[in-house]
């Protein structure tokens, strides 16, 4: 924890560059994702941030796999005032809901109201997160819902996002 700790405190790391050092940190052992998240939990909304940007780096470039509680507390995320908490946390949870089916319904619950988020990056990243629920789990109820989402969204690239989860889902 003292290595993020002062990470954290030294001011003259760019905030790319920090991103970059955690994920290093942890892909090379020497920072677990539990003493991450236990940093991240009680953090400031950017620290936070941050460090859930660090586990998307870790799930998408090196394929390491959240626990369940892990994902849990990133689901748990989803939750927060901060948009770029909350546009980390999708990605994260993309990245990894396929390898926890029993979190789905805990995921898509936690999704759903980010459709209708007034943030254009919110509403892209719960549709870059439902489109592979859908895509890996393609339950009926499910893409049904993700029809009707997709019909009201009024960005066209957030739309091509559920068309390509659904085509991939032979939805449509």
């Amino acid at each position: 924890m003292d290595t993020l700790v002062n990470l954290f405190a030294d001011k003259s790391v760019k905030p790319k560059e920090l991103t970059e050092t955690i994920n290093n940190i942890i892909v090379s052992g020497t920072l677990d994702i539990d003493t991450l998240i236990s940093f991240a939990h009680t953090a400031r909304p950017p620290v936070k941030a941050t460090c859930i940007e660090a586990l998307e780096y870790v799930t998408r470039l090196h394929h390491i796999r959240l626990t369940e509680p892990q994902l849990s507390w990133v689901i748990g995320c989803l939750a927060a005032k901060e948009p770029r908490v909350i546009w980390e946390s999708a990605k994260v949870t993309c990245n990894v809901i396929a390898h926890h089916p029993a979190l789905i319904a805990q995921a898509t619950a936690a999704l759903l109201p980010l459709t209708e988020h007034k943030g254009t990056v919110v509403r892209w990243s719960a549709a870059y997160a439902l489109s592979s629920i859908i895509t890996a789990f393609p339950v009926p109820d499910r893409i049904e819902m993700v029809k009707h989402i997709s019909k009201n969204e009024e960005k066209s690239s957030i739309r091509k996002l559920y068309t390509a989860a659904l085509k991939k889902a032979k939805a449509i």
